[in-house]
């Protein structure tokens, strides 16, 4: 009987240390899952960032690529006014120069009015045929300066509309491509 009670004591011991194993491997399992759902946590907060930090710099590009077609479109609006005001200015000196030879075709003096002999009377049609011209190449003056300025202006703007937020953007977009 001594014998049995020996091999059940044996076989208790080994249930006891099955147990103890047991309860180690479970521990250990627990332990594993916890480091397991702690470094998901970590590289989705890691992911978080990145991406946060991704669309803050591509607002920012976008911004200054946005602020660099305003700052080009007033240039290009300065530019066309001075332009416009140097040609109005150049106009302004001709329709003077035409008044001046107007009045000089005139005559300031007043005089009694007498016949004048048909070569005379060529003369004064000429004298204001220059006039007419002088007049008109201030006009077309005008008009060119008006038509460069407003060329210029819708160019400057058609650029920076079309190239600023796609261009931005797609860089942005290859940046972070080239980063996963």
């Amino acid at each position: 009987m001594g014998e049995e009670k020996g091999f059940l004591d044996r076989i208790g011991d080994a249930m006891d240390e099955a147990r103890a194993k047991a309860s180690e491997v479970g521990g250990s399992l627990v332990k594993k899952a916890g480091v397991a759902a702690t470094d998901a946590k970590r590289t989705v907060g890691k992911a978080t960032t990145a991406v946060a930090k991704q669309a803050r710099s591509t607002s920012a590009s976008v911004k200054r690529t946005a602020t660099g077609a305003q700052a080009g479109a007033k240039k290009m609006l300065a530019k066309g006014t001075r332009a416009a005001g140097s040609m109005a200015k150049s106009a302004a000196k001709s329709a003077t120069k035409a008044a001046g030879k107007a009045k000089r075709a005139v005559g300031i003096k007043k005089t009694t009015v007498k016949r004048k002999p048909g070569a005379a009377k060529k003369a004064t049609g000429r004298k204001t045929a220059g006039v007419k011209s002088a007049v008109k190449k201030g006009a077309a003056k005008a008009r060119t300066a008006a038509k460069k300025t407003g060329a210029g202006l819708r160019r400057a703007a058609k650029k920076s509309a079309k190239g600023s937020a796609k261009g931005s953007a797609k860089r942005a977009a290859k940046r972070a491509a080239k980063k996963t």
